[in-house]
């Protein structure tokens, strides 16, 4: 596992999600409750940053077109998008966030 540090625990916020940018790959960072997920950073059905949308109930919203993709999966939960987004481990230690992108959780290849 290649793990790297992406920012703070405090850094990110509850209702949004945090863009990072993990071995060349750009990741939105976002938390739901006391958990820290990773995704690839780049809605599937309309190629904008995730990063821009708000997070609520465990799902990070497109801004674009209202897509809302589960932080846990990387599935689309509603549409217009269809096609999932790749999903990273996350790792805490000593109050920082660590992301590993050498391989999906979800085995959806980065686009």
């Amino acid at each position: 596992m290649a793990l790297e540090r992406v920012c703070a625990v405090s850094e990110v916020p509850d209702d949004e999600g945090l863009g990072v940018t993990v071995d060349g790959l750009d990741v939105v960072v976002a938390r739901c409750g006391d958990e820290f997920f990773a995704l690839q950073d780049l809605c599937s059905h309309a190629s904008v940053a995730l990063s821009e949308g708000e997070v609520a109930d465990c799902q990070v919203e497109c801004f674009l077109h209202g897509s809302m993709f589960d932080l846990r999966t990387g599935k689309p939960t509603n549409l217009p998008a269809t096609e999932p987004v790749s999903t990273f481990p996350v790792v805490l230690r000593d109050g920082a966030v660590f992301v590993d992108v050498s391989e999906p959780l979800n085995g959806v290849e980065p686009s």
